[in-house]
């Protein structure tokens, strides 16, 4: 069956016990080609700080990788963290990225810091109530339309005569989704590790949509996580190092990606335990068909255009697997 909305994916470039930071990033480019031949829409990439299970911290340099060795998908941010960047740099890295791949960006944007608090230290990132304003700089940027006694209007980006690529703003909880409808630009909602509903996000969104040449008609995305295997039973078990990951993160032990084996052998505290039980309702695992049907009901009752699929499996190999057995079982039509 063909899906209702498109299907995309988000590439975390998780690093996985065993395997060196090396053999992760050339991953990155393997996953990307493997996403543009089975037919996937986009290839979005987060920004993530000091964690050791993960090399996605600066998405421009992955998205130029990916763009440089695919054809046709899209590959973008989701997203950069703009309070950990000077608007006028993240203008001039996009601007350079639509230059070079014109037609194939995507630039999302969140709020979050991408890391703990020693991180946000480190980054010199600005506090979450500078966001709108940061976006506002950064929009006025792309527009050159700071009025002429600021100073910022003397500032010419470059690369010049090339508009930023189409603009997503990142929510979790609904708060952004009004002022990403207001400034007519795409709207993502992270269900991977959000228990918020995202129905009346959504809702928020097209209400307060106003149409502009990126967006004619509002977008709207829900990010889920999966992982799928020809069975019920082998994805569960694969489950597991994603399991273990996310508890061991939660209660400040973090490490690389356990494979299952490992994962399985893991002492969790009830601390931990409880943890997984809690988050571990928002993962969809089984087999193809398992996998389609929940997502299918998850997509209809939001209404979504477009599901974005993040995959934690310690196997690369079975990791491109579980993408391609969800193209499938989505009916997306391979590219060739």
């Amino acid at each position: 069956m063909a899906a209702p909305f498109a299907l995309s994916l988000q590439d975390l470039a998780p690093i996985a016990e065993g395997t060196s930071t090396a053999e992760a990033m050339q991953e990155t480019i393997l996953l990307a080609q493997e996403a543009d031949r089975l037919g996937y829409t986009r290839l979005w990439y987060a920004e993530h700080h000091g964690m050791p299970s993960i090399a996605s911290s600066v998405p421009e340099i992955l998205i130029g990788s990916a763009a440089a060795h695919t054809k046709n998908i899209r590959v973008g941010s989701g997203g950069v963290m703009l309070l950990n960047h000077a608007p006028l740099r993240i203008a001039e890295a996009y601007r350079t990225l639509e230059g070079l791949f014109p037609g194939r960006i995507d630039l999302g944007l969140g709020r979050a810091p991408g890391g703990d608090g020693y991180a946000m230290r480190a980054l010199r990132s600005g506090g979450g109530e500078e966001f709108s304003a940061y976006l506002a700089e950064l929009m006025a940027f792309d527009e050159d339309s700071f009025p002429p006694e600021h100073a910022y209007s003397r500032v010419p980006v470059s690369p010049g005569g090339i508009r930023l690529p189409p603009m997503w703003l990142l929510g979790s909880s609904g708060a952004s989704a009004s002022a990403a409808g207001q400034l007519g630009i795409g709207y993502a909602f992270a269900a991977h590790f959000s228990h918020t509903p995202p129905a009346p996000a959504f809702e928020a969104y097209r209400y307060a949509f106003m149409a502009t040449e990126a967006f004619p008609k509002p977008k709207t995305m829900m990010c889920v996580s999966v992982v799928c295997a020809p069975t019920d039973e082998e994805a569960k078990y694969l489950s597991h190092s994603q399991a273990v990951q996310w508890a061991l993160f939660m209660t400040g032990e973090q490490r690389r990606l356990l494979s299952p084996e490992e994962a399985h052998k893991v002492v969790l505290t009830p601390q931990q335990q409880s943890v997984i039980d809690h988050q571990g309702t928002l993962w969809i695992v089984g087999s193809p068909e398992t996998v389609r049907d929940t997502i299918l009901e998850k997509a209809a009752s939001s209404e979504v255009d477009e599901v974005m699929v993040t995959t934690t499996i310690h196997s690369y190999a079975l990791r491109r697997r579980s993408y391609g057995l969800l193209a499938e079982a989505f009916g997306v039509k391979p590219r060739h």
